[in-house]
């Protein structure tokens, strides 16, 4: 009887790195155990190629999902990177902001993060989205919500009309914004979103330049953060009182009269106002200390991530004042435009106060509307002022 060699097993080689997240099975391929199930990524001798194997269908694999062969249709992380090319092409332009290329580029994080890299589009199914929701309101309120709901609609609704879908996908009954009536009940709970008279005046005796300015055109003109942080110098007519700038958000062409008070403060500013430390800042009327700008700078990392899309220097000074003065609540310097709105308001001249806020109604009136006259938006002006300082002679 011939005799039989008995076979020699290899040996079971060690881990790449201490970190590697396969381990060395029996069968002569690297695996790992995820949700109770072995699952096998490639030969021993191929470590490389069993952890790529391993990081394309981990978030499948560890979410219970079947991992899908590249290939066999569009994934969520196709759709995200074809949404964002396009967007970018709007920032590059001029038409989208670098906040709003921001939380377009967070919420396909979040969506490749919550959904998997690999899970095509055409799977998804409403109780995906339902669940989406679910995890948006664990830690959101309504209105950040709703804005996200939005975005994520935006992005689904952009692969079918580019015709990268076959049909549009369902988002199911749920996934929606937060009705009118929670929105209405979450304002309710945080409170009136603008400053009483006796407050600004407070703030102003307070406030150091160029806030202090910056303040007085936030209730004279209906100012934003970012109307004032990008308000060029070229705008200002001071020897006249006026100023003449679009808003930057929508491009909306507003005139606005000054107060004496905050023709005063520009002047006191610009007299001190710091060189410029950049070329393209060096038409702005308001610079920090360094030379920089107030309004909000996003950049690109050297991964192409945008950072610092959400930072804004104005909100941060006013919030330290704020809280410095006791005046609590859940207002900001853009609470300014809801008092200039709402005080402006009751000078029962719509038309002129929408025209100084840079608002444009979507009615035939507003159509064939071709200006407003200087004494109107005096009047609105002037009765702002005569709230504000009561004592103050206006004309």
């Amino acid at each position: 009887m011939p005799h039989r060699t008995k076979s020699i097993r290899p040996s079971k080689p060690s881990k790449p790195y201490p970190d590697f997240p396969l381990f060395p099975h029996a069968t002569g391929r690297w695996a790992k155990k995820i949700r109770g199930k072995l699952h096998y990524f490639g030969p021993w001798p191929d470590p490389d190629g069993a952890l790529r194997k391993y990081l394309d269908q981990k978030d499948d694999l560890h979410a219970g999902r079947t991992p899908r062969v590249q290939g066999d249709g569009l994934t969520v992380a196709e759709l995200c990177n074809r949404f964002l090319t396009t967007k970018k092409h709007g920032l590059d332009v001029g038409e989208l902001s670098m906040a709003s290329w921001g939380d377009y580029y967070a919420t396909c994080e979040r969506i490749v993060q919550i959904f998997g890299r690999t899970r095509l589009v055409n799977d998804l199914r409403p109780d995906d989205f339902e669940k989406l929701r679910v995890i948006f309101g664990k830690t959101w309120g309504p209105v950040r919500i709703g804005n996200e709901v939005n975005r994520v609609r935006i992005l689904f609704n952009y692969g079918f009309k580019n015709g990268l879908l076959e049909k549009p996908v369902l988002f199911g009954e749920l996934f929606k914004r937060p009705n009118k009536k929670t929105l209405r009940k979450e304002r309710a709970k945080k409170g009136l979103r603008m400053f009483e008279a006796e407050e600004l005046r407070t703030i102003l005796a307070a406030a150091n330049q160029p806030l202090r300015t910056m303040t007085l055109l936030g209730i004279n003109c209906g100012y934003g953060n970012a109307d004032v942080g990008c308000l060029p110098t070229k705008a200002l007519d001071l020897e006249n009182g006026w100023v003449d700038f679009p808003r930057p958000k929508t491009g909306i062409p507003r005139r606005c009269p000054l107060w004496p008070e905050t023709v005063a403060a520009l002047r006191d500013w610009l007299a001190s106002r710091p060189n410029p430390a950049r070329e393209e800042h060096a038409e702005l009327v308001f610079l920090t200390s360094r030379g920089d700008t107030w309004a909000k700078q996003g950049y690109f990392d050297d991964n192409g991530r945008p950072k610092n899309v959400s930072d804004n220097p104005i909100s941060k000074e006013t919030a330290k004042l704020l809280k410095r003065l006791g005046l609590n609540g859940h207002r900001n310097f853009y609470a300014l435009r809801h008092t200039f709105e709402t005080i402006g308001g009751e000078a029962r001249d719509q038309v002129a106060v929408d025209a100084i806020m840079g608002h444009a109604r979507d009615d035939m009136a507003s159509v064939y509307r071709e200006r407003i006259s200087d004494e109107r938006l005096r009047a609105v002006v002037d009765h702002i002022r005569q709230w504000l300082f009561p004592s103050q002679q206006v004309g």
